[in-house]
């Protein structure tokens, strides 16, 4: 935990010795939590929540799609049960002012998609899916800013940026196989294609930064590598007919799920680099406020 900062008046009003161990203890009871930055494990679970808000989807409209329908469905229970244990993990932010509201629309909006995904593939479900979804994940976005904000140095940025990746992979293939469902729209096109340029751009600055270690340089470099092949998948697709169509499909799906695992490297390699630059600061070494 971070050390309190005391006012230069606490210790000149001070006077005796036996005092001051009970006004440390004090101190640290009252500021210590409010000052203690935010740890890799929090960043990890707000962007669990965030991906899985986006996978979910993807995967409740591809078994709908009857592609690899029976492995969607049990991808879909896993994701269902990782999206709950992030919510159970962030749940101490409820006691924090600037979190609870959102932690709570979080929680509301995950009870109403749990539900919704339990419900036949019909147009109207898909509907109702892909809208909480999309609202889940601008609540678990907010929540990551403010989680965010409770870190220190650069490092804690890069890996809620490296999971951000893993959600915008996940919101490409849903944004694909809404295509392939028969959504045309112009809105879904110039959603997929921001979402394009967002990882690529996003890509290249975690690629560039002074910050990476050996470890997350080498998961970097996979992920690219994915990256092309799941792209290609996303720009090959849509084109011909019939069996052409599905195996597209087939292979959008399967490298999304490929390339999650990659970002989920990523970003356990971003982790552990956070969790040892908390370490360099912990008390007894310099730390910035």
């Amino acid at each position: 935990a971070m050390s309190p900062v005391f006012p230069p008046a606490v210790f000149s009003s001070v006077r005796a010795p036996a005092l001051f161990p009970r006004l440390l203890i004090l101190f640290a009871l009252l500021f210590g939590g409010a000052a203690q930055a935010a740890g890799a494990s929090d960043l990890v679970a707000v962007g669990q929540l965030r991906l899985q808000s986006q996978r979910v989807a993807k995967l409740y409209l591809q078994a709908g799609l009857q592609i690899q329908a029976d492995t969607a469905r049990s991808q879909l229970q896993k994701a269902a049960q990782q999206l709950e244990t992030a919510l159970a993990e962030l749940a101490p932010y409820g006691r924090q002012s600037r979190m609870a509201p959102t932690l709570m629309r979080a929680q509301a909006l995950w009870v109403e998609l749990r539900q919704a995904l339990k419900s036949p593939y019909t147009t109207p479900a898909l509907q109702r899916v892909l809208a909480v979804s999309d609202d889940l994940m601008l609540a678990s976005g907010k929540l990551s800013l403010l989680i965010e904000e409770q870190t220190e140095g650069n490092m804690g940025r890069l890996l809620d940026l490296s999971q951000r990746q893993n959600m915008l992979a996940q919101r490409l293939a849903r944004l694909y196989l809404m295509g392939y469902a028969g959504d045309r729209s112009q809105g879904r096109q110039v959603d997929a294609e921001q979402a394009r340029r967002e990882f690529n751009t996003a890509l290249g600055e975690l690629a560039g930064a002074r910050e990476n270690t050996a470890a997350v340089r080498n998961a970097l470099e996979l992920a690219r590598t994915q990256w092309l092949f799941f792209d290609q998948a996303l720009v090959g697709g849509g084109s011909g007919a019939g069996t052409d169509r599905q195996s597209q499909a087939r292979n959008v799906a399967t490298t999304s799920e490929r390339i999650a695992e990659v970002l989920e490297e990523v970003s356990r390699q971003y982790a552990q680099a956070y969790n040892s630059t908390q370490v360099a600061v912990a008390p007894g070494g310099a730390r910035r406020n």
